[in-house]
């Protein structure tokens, strides 16, 4: 069966469908105008809030009906129809959305007073409809301003509704009791549109207070503050403050601005950008804007807490981005607005910021956290702020004269300014990499022109602001050459060494990017100059020149237009030949750049990463960051973007990486972690390991690769080897002190080399090995081609000739190791004896470790070793004098190309610790055997005709 309240509820929605019905058809038809349009601005925005009304009006009728519809399905069949059913009960929320937005379109054209504006149009219509309007506004005179009726019939029978709704439903609930199914259903629906009367109280108190403030400004004034969105909350002549430093006249709060207005200046600030600071006496609070900050100073304390409280909840609300429901201050939101906020604001005040626009994140007033920078000249920052100021990694975008083309810094920033690592692509098609203090280029980093440039250039070195400065590498492509050595306020300064692409080394002393005093010029047939030169690296003064031969000419060298070089002094052909090998292994830069602080600028970083703990935020303003494009420039500002790689995507966090660390402290396991982190391009260790490399190949590879720069180049890759060492033993010490331990105390020198030579080299050097050994390859090419001249004769012989030439004892010989075939004898087998260390010594060039060639060699022995003791049937130790022409012929079928550089490069990278031990012992040997080899092929020109290559066939 049905409540009576129910029956109540349908004659009510009856009622208020008909009325709106009505108000539509007598009130809101005749208040919008017909065609045309109102001409006038306000006459256009009057207009369309009418036309929302309308909207708002015909969305409210239709709820009204559904709901009319509900109550007429629940009294015809009650028994299959439940209460729940009622739109009232289960969609409460819909109609409550459809009565408040019907009560915003209304109060937002009182606001502007477009009722009565609306009907000034029209006024002989709204006379004649006097008994109308007193149909639909029982209780409300017709007289006074023509636009007042209309108004009031437009909202007094939502009130009137509303109020009925709620005294219905409570009855309802009191007659179903407390026990029925939908009992709370019918508390929410009363809770709902009991809050509804309390909203629409106060939408209209605030839309009646706000009209009336209208009147109360002078005509530009009004003109600029009345918007149908304002709702005063509270005027300054109602409440009394003075506001400082400011001294505003008068003070007005709206829903979404505060107004201070002084003379005919107005201040606006919107609400999204203030934040409330309590005030210490009780009687001042502070307000916080981006670019002001005012006092506001109450009476008493009454005063001062409804101004705080009504700004703190306006903020709130305005953060919310819609309406406190039932009333300002309600909801289940805190009371407090966040401190942190996202919104958009143009800076006005003169400065760096003047016409910018900040479009972001929020705290007190400052940009902080991410957001956008947008200056009216083109320019862009995107990135990390930190109380106003650019901070962390940004990008900004700079517009060039020319048409479409930026400056694009792509770097981590500090208080402002550039700092820590970044990539700045320039339009001219320059590219830099590398580190910044204070906005200028400043520690490591590299500079390099455009692919098209008319005079290409390189420069990888080290800054200091904004200037070369410290060691650093010049490549010239126009000129095709190189310069290592030192810089200062952008020029060459100090020592220094150049190589040209003719292979013509100079290393001497620059000033102001000149050559000044003497230096030594060494060609490519090794003749060496020593003297004064011009800035092209021509002979000019006194010198003295010393040629391959031995010969020296000494006197005063000169050139001129036409005349090429030209000399007077004295030539000595009296003097022996030098050494040839002492004359191409002269060495350059060795003891000119301390190998220590030759790439600090690279170490640093990585040093004061770990020396600050490895904090996660300077882990890419340290250590770098990968980019997918590094040369790429963005063609549109609205794309502006930086692809780059977190070292978190595929090596995880900081934290997991000390973990990891701590895990694997054992030799067999630090040496796979070691491995491991080294070719991880993200990993702190792997960074450094790239960057030293990208030093390495800048200096060594291309027009670098001479000779003479052999000597440069290993010690550097030794210290690189210290270096990265210390660096893990840093990333330990950070790993320990996290978990409240202490590193053992610092390693002795024995300790360190051990760890450095033994476990660290073996593992960087196939980073650096090819332009190192391409280095060594120059350097030991006159021996190692008597070398190969010396494999070639050799190879001519059959193993027994062999074997006899080199006086191996014949009891020695392998000949149980040869089968022979019917028609073979043994004098013409060749490359089978001892073949199983031939083999074993070919393995030397599949490796770049240096122990595992020296390894290599030790098998190599013990195959010697093994296949004697086998041929003589026990076990037998070989003394050097037979061990050397074993192992010389081993060598010789090993064919082994540029063994020399080998053996050099292996005696160079060896552990220190292997000197005078057996590795020591078997490199050595392999030495003599080299040193042998390359005498041989004249040895044999001098032996007797039966041993003539030609009869060894």
């Amino acid at each position: 069966m049905c409540n009576p309240e129910e029956a109540a509820l349908l004659r009510l929605e009856e009622v208020f469908s008909a009325t709106l019905a009505r108000v539509n058809s007598y009130v809101l038809q005749p208040l919008l105008p017909a065609a045309p349009e109102p001409s006038d601005p306000w006459g256009r925005e009057c207009l369309r809030l009418l036309q929302q009304l309308h909207k708002s009006s015909q969305q409210l009728w239709e709820v009204t009906e559904e709901s009319l519809h509900s109550l007429q399905e629940r009294l015809r069949h009650p028994d299959s129809t439940s209460l729940e059913s009622l739109l009232l009960l289960r969609g409460a929320d819909r109609v409550l959305q459809a009565h408040i937005e019907y009560i915003e379109s209304y109060t937002s054209c009182m606001v502007v007073q477009a009722f009565q504006k609306a009907a000034k149009r029209r006024s002989e219509y709204w006379r004649g409809q006097r008994k109308a309007l007193r149909q639909l506004l029982s209780g409300v005179s017709s007289e006074g301003l023509v636009g007042a009726s209309p108004g009031q019939a437009l909202h007094q029978p939502l009130t009137h509704h509303v109020q009925q709704y709620v005294l219905l439903l409570l009855s309802l609930g009191d007659t179903i009791g407390e026990h029925h199914p939908t009992q709370e259903l019918v508390v929410n629906a009363v809770t709902l549109f009991g809050n509804l009367q309390s909203f629409m109280k106060q939408a209209l108190d605030q839309a009646a207070a706000t009209q009336a403030l209208w009147h109360t400004l002078r005509g530009r004034l009004r003109d600029v503050l009345c918007t149908p969105a304002h709702r005063l909350l509270q005027d300054s002549q109602d409440v009394p403050v003075t506001v400082a430093p400011l001294r505003a006249e008068r003070v007005l709060l709206f829903d979404d601005a505060l107004v201070l207005l002084q003379g005919h200046n107005v201040h606006t600030f919107d609400l999204k950008l203030v934040w409330v600071d309590p005030g210490q006496d009780g009687c001042t609070f502070h307000l916080l804007t981006p670019e002001e900050e005012f006092s506001f100073c109450a009476k008493d304390s009454q005063g001062q807490a409804v101004w705080q409280w009504k700004v703190t909840q306006a903020v709130r609300q305005v953060l919310r981005g819609k309406k406190d429901f039932p009333v300002l201050g309600a909801g289940l939101e805190p009371s407090q607005p966040p401190a942190c906020r996202c919104a958009e604001y143009t800076f006005r005040a003169e400065g760096r910021l003047c016409q910018a626009t900040y479009e972001g994140e929020w705290c007190r007033a400052r940009p902080h956290g991410k957001g956008t920078l947008k200056w009216p000249d083109g320019r862009n920052h995107v990135g990390n702020f930190c109380q106003g100021l650019e901070h962390g990694f940004g990008i900004r975008l700079l517009p060039q004269a020319s048409e479409d083309r930026f400056d694009c810094y792509k770097c981590h920033w500090r208080e402002g300014s550039m700092c820590g690592y970044g990539i700045c692509e320039y339009s001219t098609d320059e590219v830099y990499k590398g580190y910044f203090q204070e906005g200028l280029r400043h520690g490591f980093g590299v500079l390099e022109s455009g692919p098209q440039a008319p005079q290409p250039f390189r420069y990888t070195g080290h800054w200091e602001r904004g200037q070369r400065s410290g060691y650093g590498i010049e490549e010239d492509g126009d000129r095709g050459e190189r310069y290592i050595g030192m810089w200062q306020a952008g020029q060459r300064h100090g020592p220094g060494v150049v190589v040209t692409q003719a292979g013509v080394c100079y290393q001497g002393t620059f000033q102001a990017d000149k050559t000044v005093g003497p230096g030594i010029l060494l060609s490519e047939d090794d003749s060496l100059y020593e003297g004064t030169f011009t800035r092209d690296l021509t002979l000019m003064g006194k010198g003295k020149v010393t040629f391959p031969n031995g010969f020296t000419l000494e006197g005063s060298f000169g050139s001129g237009a036409g005349r090429g070089l030209h000399t007077q002094g004295v030539l000595d052909t009296a003097a022996l030949p030098p050494d040839p090998s002492s004359t191409c292994k002269r060495q350059l830069g060795v003891g000119a750049f301390p190998v220590e602080s030759r790439w600090q600028g690279v170490y640093r970083p990585f040093q004061d990463f770990v020396c600050a703990g490895c904090p996660r935020d300077l882990q890419e303003a340290l250590l770098g960051f990968d980019v997918q494009s590094s040369r790429e420039l963005r063609r549109s500002q609205d794309y502006l973007c930086c692809e780059r790689t977190h070292p978190e995507d595929s090596v995880g966090s900081m934290e997991d990486i000390l973990e990891e660390l701590l895990q694997h402290r054992e030799p067999k396991a630090l040496q796979l972690y070691l491995r491991k982190a080294l070719s991880n391009s993200l990993h702190p260790l792997g960074k450094l390991l790239r960057t030293l490399m990208l030093t390495f190949q800048a200096t060594y590879a291309g027009v670098g690769a001479n000779k003479h720069l052999q000597e440069l180049a290993q010690e550097e890759v030794k210290q690189h080897a210290r270096e990265l060492w210390a660096a893990y033993r840093g990333l330990l010490r950070v790993a320990l002190q996290r978990k409240g331990q202490a590193l053992e105390e610092d390693e002795d020198t024995e300790t360190r080399g051990l760890q450095v030579h033994g476990l660290v080299l073996p593992l960087m050097l196939p980073s650096f090995y090819s332009e190192l050994f391409t280095l060594y390859l120059l350097l030991h090419e006159r021996e190692d081609s008597f070398y190969s001249q010396g494999i070639a004769s050799l190879s001519l012989f059959p193993d027994t000739q062999l074997l006899e030439f080199l006086d191996v004892q014949k009891h020695l010989w392998p000949l149980k190791d040869l089968t022979l075939t019917s028609n073979q004898r043994y004098s013409l087998v060749r490359d089978k004896c001892f073949l199983s260390a031939t083999e074993c010594l070919q393995k030397i060039m599949t490796t770049v470790d240096p122990r595992e060639k020296l390894e290599v060699l030790e098998r190599t022995y013990g195959e010697i070793e093994g296949t004697v003791s086998r041929v003589l049937g026990r076990e037998y130790k070989l003394p050097m004098d037979d061990l050397l022409p074993l192992l010389i012929y081993v060598v010789s079928r090993a064919r082994i190309q540029h063994l020399g550089a080998e053996i050099h490069l292996i005696r160079d990278m060896m552990d220190p610790n292997h000197t005078g031990g057996l590795y020591d012992f078997l490199l050595t040997a392999l030495e003599s055997c080299h040193e042998h080899i390359q005498k041989e092929d004249m040895r044999l020109h001098r032996l007797p005709g039966h041993w003539h290559s030609r009869k060894l066939w």
